[in-house]
């Protein structure tokens, strides 16, 4: 929306298309996450369990969904905050003998596959229509989340690398349950690891819950727009949310579930949320009207930043991305040209 409203009906596509095809892998994502904690060997039926049961959640209005959310930040919070303490306390990991094979290119791509992990502060600008006072409010909440998620994530970081160091942290599938049963006395540590499992699936369904709400509501948004199929804009006169967007959502996501991995998704989601991200910088540098805390030359360092990472991640993703964004584009110019011919 903020990219058609700056730079043009196209650029607004491609940016509205690549955030709803990066979230729908994201949903992918955190519901295999999920699905890997709550039932080893069973994580894709868990996976899409998790996907219909809050699709339900969020049909329900979007009073429900924050009020789910709260729940699940107040349970998962405090375990991250102990497991932080546990690895900190553990004994120091040997430091490693030198310095990583890859070099720049391997920290570029990880920085592009980390940034699925911090996309979704954006998520709340997608809420304005929904939200008391959004111009106050939305930003307020922007700034917060990212701030208190920035610090929460170096603290994991670094007490985890602390307890495991490098390589030994690269090496392991679960390091907050592992960390767990590690540091602690036998007698507790499966105890304790049950618990920092069960809040890491909790967390996981937190982050799914707030990414279909966004994924509809900006399907939505593009659907008034005439960027995708009408019937996405149907909202529902009971719950005011949109039930059809919410739906197609969850039926995308299962199909993802069935047909990829976790770590294929996660490529997915990173190239079409850094490609969204370029095209709102880039949006952004536009604006005359500007907030002391978003000078221009920032958005012109976000918008490279963002397309330099995209092209780093593992090529798989990036050509099946690209594929899909032509193909998005194709399917637009083929919808234009039919009304056009139908005027």
């Amino acid at each position: 929306m903020y990219g058609r409203e700056q730079l043009g009906h196209w650029p607004g596509f491609l940016a509205g298309w690549g955030f709803v095809t990066g979230k729908l892998a994201s949903c992918a994502a955190m519901a295999l996450t999920f699905g890997l904690y709550a039932a080893p060997g069973a994580e894709k039926p868990a996976a899409v369990a998790a996907v219909v049961g809050l699709t339900v959640v969020n049909l329900l209005g979007v009073t429900r969904t924050a009020l789910a959310t709260r729940v699940i930040v107040s349970l998962v919070v405090p375990v991250l905050a102990f497991v932080v303490v546990v690895a900190f306390a553990a004994p120091a990991a040997p430091a490693p003998a030198g310095g990583g094979a890859d070099g720049v290119a391997g920290v570029l791509q990880a920085a592009a596959l980390l940034f699925f992990a911090f996309a979704g502060y954006a998520r709340i600008a997608t809420m304005g229509e929904e939200v008391r006072e959004p111009r106050r409010n939305i930003p307020a909440a922007i700034f917060a989340a990212l701030g208190i998620t920035l610090v929460l994530y170096v603290l994991l970081a670094l007490s985890l690398l602390h307890a495991f160091g490098p390589a030994g942290l690269a090496g392991t599938t679960a390091p907050l349950r592992q960390v767990v049963e590690i540091a602690s006395p036998p007698a507790v540590g499966g105890g304790l690891g049950t618990i920092v499992t069960a809040a890491a699936a909790l967390a996981s369904l937190g982050a799914l819950l707030a990414l279909i709400a966004g994924v509809g509501r900006t399907s939505l948004a593009m659907a008034r727009g005439g960027d995708l199929p009408s019937a996405l804009s149907r909202v529902s006169t009971r719950f005011a949310v949109p039930w059809v967007a919410d739906i197609a959502t969850a039926v995308v996501v299962v199909v993802l579930l069935v047909a990829t991995d976790v770590l294929t998704v996660v490529g997915f989601s990173s190239f079409g949320v850094l490609l969204y991200y370029a095209i709102a910088n880039i949006a952004a540098f536009s604006l005359t009207e500007r907030q002391w805390y978003a000078p221009r030359w920032l958005n012109a360092v976000g918008a490279g930043a963002c397309l330099v990472l995209a092209f780093t991640l593992p090529a798989t993703s990036v050509l099946t991305m690209l594929a899909v964004l032509a193909g998005g584009l194709v399917a637009r110019a083929v919808a234009l040209a039919r009304r056009r011919r139908r005027a």
